[in-house]
């Protein structure tokens, strides 16, 4: 076990719209959520960009000076912080992801490891939104990988599935990536791996054994003993507003903040101090 616990927060998220819940888009909403979270225990802040304009804030955004402004309103707010850039955009499309990553160069940035039919069917028996492919084919993986190897940024693999685990062990072997290795298990996708605690375990066996993990839980309060799980078995730890809206007692929160206090919570009822940003930094291997 990892003795001390890495926080992240994921603090807004690509499918949350603003007007229906209360997550920050531009650099000040941040920076206050940034804050709280980092108050909170969190070292590491996972951004989406959306887009700035009056009432465009549900929409994605891929332009470098939005990804620029918000990280420095973050780092400005939380001394010593860790930037965790978004990365995934379906489709051929991909380049302002990469200059994103290029031209900001964050000390992490999501690696989406393989494709996933991204599906949810409604209570009715329809399709929650229309079926759709998040496409992560290799070549793709390689050009954010390359990116990220040029400016010394350390992708984190995001798993949705058994499969696309074993796919980063791949990736290694072929040579297409030769640093830190750090796994993220995305759980509670509808047509992904349930946030199921029992399925830790098989995925510990199948990741590369010097790897650092944590758990990416979606859902409502069934969420939490996965989350427990995930800091008795010595993972790192996630939560924010892009995952989850609810405590463990069902209450919907307001911010950043209340989860990340929760998820701390876990980790030291095993027994698990908190890492600072510092700390953060030596167990991952960044170099900046």
């Amino acid at each position: 076990m990892s003795d001390k616990a890495v926080i992240t927060c994921a603090l807004n998220g690509v499918l949350t719209d603003p007007k229906q819940h209360n997550v920050p888009v531009t650099p000040e909403q941040m920076a206050r959520e940034a804050k709280a979270a980092f108050d909170a225990g969190a070292s590491i802040m996972h951004i989406h960009l959306r887009q700035q304009a009056l009432n465009k804030g549900h929409l994605p955004s891929w332009e470098v000076s939005v990804s620029k402004e918000i990280q420095q309103a973050i780092r400005e707010a939380c001394p010593g912080v860790i930037i965790n850039h978004t990365s995934g955009v379906s489709g051929p499309n991909y380049s302002g992801a990469l200059d994103c990553i290029r031209e900001t160069r964050p000390e992490i940035a999501a690696c989406n490891a393989g494709s996933l039919n991204y599906l949810k069917v409604k209570a009715d028996n329809t399709w929650a939104w229309p079926p759709m492919m998040f496409d992560n084919a290799v070549e793709k993986v390689k050009d954010y990988l390359d990116v990220m190897n040029a400016v010394g940024t350390i992708p984190e693999f995001e798993c949705f599935d058994v499969g696309i685990v074993r796919c980063v062990g791949m990736y290694t072997q072929v040579g297409m990536y030769k640093g830190p290795l750090e796994y993220n298990f995305v759980m509670g996708v509808a047509s992904g791996m349930p946030s199921d605690p029992e399925l830790l375990p098989i995925l510990l066996k199948l990741k590369r054994p010097e790897a650092h993990w944590q758990v990416t839980a979606i859902g409502r309060e069934e969420i939490w003993p996965l989350h427990q799980r995930c800091a008795e078995l010595g993972g790192h730890l996630r939560t924010g507003l892009e995952d989850t809206f609810y405590l463990a007692d069902g209450k919907k929160v307001t911010s950043n903040g209340q989860l990340i206090e929760a998820v701390v919570a876990c980790a030291r009822r095993v027994g698990r101090e908190i890492a600072s940003p510092a700390e953060a930094r030596k167990i991952f291997g960044t170099n900046r």
